[in-house]
């Protein structure tokens, strides 16, 4: 890895990094993993709907675990409505706030059977009329059925965004709106799976991996952790 020197080019709006390292971090994220994709499983934009709005406050391992039976009862909004909250929430017990989770599943279903021709919507308002749908699960909806450059900040990439000086916010809406200006737009399409893998697998929360991180001389985190002996 190529050192970029902290003082080199312009301070990218709302980062503690230059547009240089802002560049240079996503080029690598680029080159490791071209083609990042959620890791929640689904089928077609309902299941994917329904599958982030059960990731809210849990894993989406914990998520994948209970949606196979859950989207074999019911693929489809109509079919889902027909199983009904008890139905629902029989499918998805292990999941963390399940109950308000079936609720919202089932009153989503129904609403889209009702208003949108049971197919998923393509613009924020109309994913955030949903029950149970916030800016959050909208953004990720956007960017993974329909392609839009959307970032999506769950806990992973909020605490990557912060702590390596990417884009310092104290709320997720403020994290997404410097990486809405700083991120280059060829990388933003990925640009949040990138920082939910990171955050995921290498920045985690309780203690960063920092020596095989592929921008830890990018990243402001200090003092870097060392490789357990």
């Amino acid at each position: 890895m190529t050192e970029i020197p902290r003082a080199r080019g312009r301070r990218a709006p709302g980062s503690r990094l230059t547009q240089a390292e802002v560049d240079e971090i996503f080029a690598r994220f680029q080159a490791a993993n071209p083609d990042p994709e959620t890791e929640l499983f689904y089928n077609d934009n309902f299941t994917l709907l329904v599958a982030v709005v059960l990731s809210a406050q849990a894993t989406d391992a914990g998520v994948n675990r209970a949606t196979p039976g859950l989207f074999r009862a019911a693929n489809t909004p109509e079919k889902m409505v027909a199983l009904g909250e008890a139905g629902v929430t029989d499918k998805i017990k292990t999941i963390g706030l399940y109950r308000n989770k079936a609720k919202n599943v089932v009153a989503l279903s129904k609403k889209l059977v009702e208003d949108h021709d049971s197919e998923v919507p393509d613009t924020r308002d109309q994913l955030e009329a949903l029950p149970g749908v916030g800016r959050k699960t909208a953004n990720v909806v956007l960017n993974v059925a329909f392609g839009q450059p959307t970032i999506g900040i769950d806990t992973h990439a909020f605490r990557v965004a912060n702590r390596t000086g990417l884009a310092p916010g104290k709320t997720p809406l403020k994290v997404e709106e410097v990486l809405n200006r700083i991120v280059p737009e060829r990388y933003k399409h990925n640009a949040h799976h990138w920082l939910i893998l990171q955050g995921r697998y290498v920045c985690k929360a309780r203690k960063p991996e920092c020596w095989r991180c592929i921008i830890a001389d990018i990243c402001l985190f200090n003092p870097k952790t060392e490789a357990p002996a």
